[in-house]
């Protein structure tokens, strides 16, 4: 016999109260049981009634709460595959606090996984803070691949390269980029992507199945100028064509777009991965990012984020 509406409602009201007993009171299910008269399992199934009929509503009140609203917020507002927010510690300066812990666990977690996969890293203190964080392991089944070079015009090696110390803790394969981030000539980049190991490299990147990677900022201060992989007069150029970041050197646009200019006809770095195969990851957070991080993710240049919840809040 069908139950009729009066029954339906008065085992919702039953369920709203055995709801509210439980997790406004936080009585348990043999307390809620003893109160309304009724068994355990009675109780128990009055209590998965009140959440599967929409009764009860779960706020959780810890800062950990709008790390997980900012991150909805973001994935949704740019589409993005995934995105991780953390807390901000207001007192602290550091640029890598939190998301370089964050990511470290987004690799390790990578790592763990048994089919065999390409992953795709870029470099920079972020990202060289998270490898430093990874635990020794065999990842043997996976190859690591480098997005950007590593050397400079004077030839002088960059610190913040990371695949030979990522390859080395987790006994990977690892394919680096033995080039500099930005040739002297667009001639010279095409020579060197002829030969035949830089073109492994680069087919392995195009393949990856998720890539880490930075987002630089363009400016004085800009770790690419410090580091002396961009010259004053690159800086120059890209100022007055509108770049607001970097990804492992190649500029792009407040739109997202790579712009189409000298400089960056002259970068050496595998392309920034197809986001309809591969999961591109940005790690980044602060003030100085933001225009780079939210071009990225308006142009598609990204599908995925680790950043800190006072940059998500300002991304929103």
């Amino acid at each position: 016999m069908s139950r009729s509406r009066g029954e339906d409602l008065s085992r919702l009201d039953d369920a709203a109260r055995a709801g509210w007993l439980y997790y406004v009171a936080g009585n348990t299910q043999d307390q809620i049981a003893t109160k309304l008269g009724i068994s355990r399992q009675s109780a128990q199934r009055l209590v998965s009634l009140s959440i599967s009929a929409g009764l009860v509503k779960v706020r959780i009140d810890h800062p950990i709460a709008n790390c997980l609203e900012a991150s909805t917020a973001l994935r949704e507002r740019f589409g993005l595959k995934s995105c991780i927010v953390v807390p901000s510690d207001p007192d602290s300066s550091s640029t890598t606090l939190g998301i370089a812990e964050a990511c470290a666990d987004e690799m390790e977690r990578r790592l763990l996984q048994l089919d065999p996969a390409i992953i795709a890293i870029g470099s920079g203190r972020t990202l060289k803070a998270a490898v430093e964080r990874l635990p020794a392991m065999d990842a043997s089944q996976h190859r690591i691949v480098s997005l950007a070079g590593s050397i400079a015009l004077d030839g002088s090696a960059s610190v913040y390269n990371t695949i030979f110390t990522m390859a080395d803790v987790v006994q990977a394969r690892h394919y680096p980029l033995a080039l500099p981030v930005v040739m002297a000539s667009p001639e010279e980049k095409h020579l060197l992507h002829e030969q035949k190991g830089v073109q492994t490299t680069l087919r392995l990147a195009a393949e990856a199945d998720v890539a880490f990677v930075g987002i630089g900022e363009l400016g004085q201060g800009a770790p690419l100028v410090e580091d002396s992989f961009v010259t004053r007069q690159d800086l120059e150029e890209l100022e007055g064509l509108g770049a607001v970041g970097e990804i492992v050197g190649w500029a792009f646009d407040a739109e997202g777009a790579i712009i189409d200019c000298r400089y960056n006809q002259r970068v050496a770095s595998a392309p920034i991965p197809d986001r309809r195969r591969t999961e591109v990851i940005a790690i980044a957070m602060g003030a100085f990012k933001l225009p780079g991080i939210r071009a990225a993710m308006a142009g598609g240049l990204i599908n995925g984020l680790i950043t800190d919840e006072l940059t998500a809040k300002q991304l929103a």
